[in-house]
């Protein structure tokens, strides 16, 4: 697994190490602070589901709700669009 350490350089999920992002996968969203990657899944800390955006103009969603954990992780193949989270 990739861990934040320090990223030299890096596109996709790897380029975005270290920041809060929101995956968009085949049947939730999740939100949180990416800090690792790999083939399988990707791991967020302080993650959340997100059940509902909200205008995406807005600064925060409408209905976002903690895991009950400090880390959660997520398979790369249920992901289906992922960017900075708001």
């Amino acid at each position: 697994m990739k861990q934040i350490i320090e990223v030299i350089e890096g596109t996709g999920l790897d380029g975005l190490l270290g920041e809060e992002v929101l995956l968009i996968c085949s049947s939730y969203f999740y939100t949180g602070k990416l800090t690792g990657v790999n083939d399988t899944f990707v791991q967020l800390d302080n993650p959340a589901i997100v059940y509902e955006t909200g205008a995406w103009s807005t600064k925060s969603y409408t209905d976002v709700q903690p895991l009950h954990t400090k880390r959660f992780f997520v398979q790369r193949s249920a992901i289906e669009s992922f960017g900075v989270s708001k």
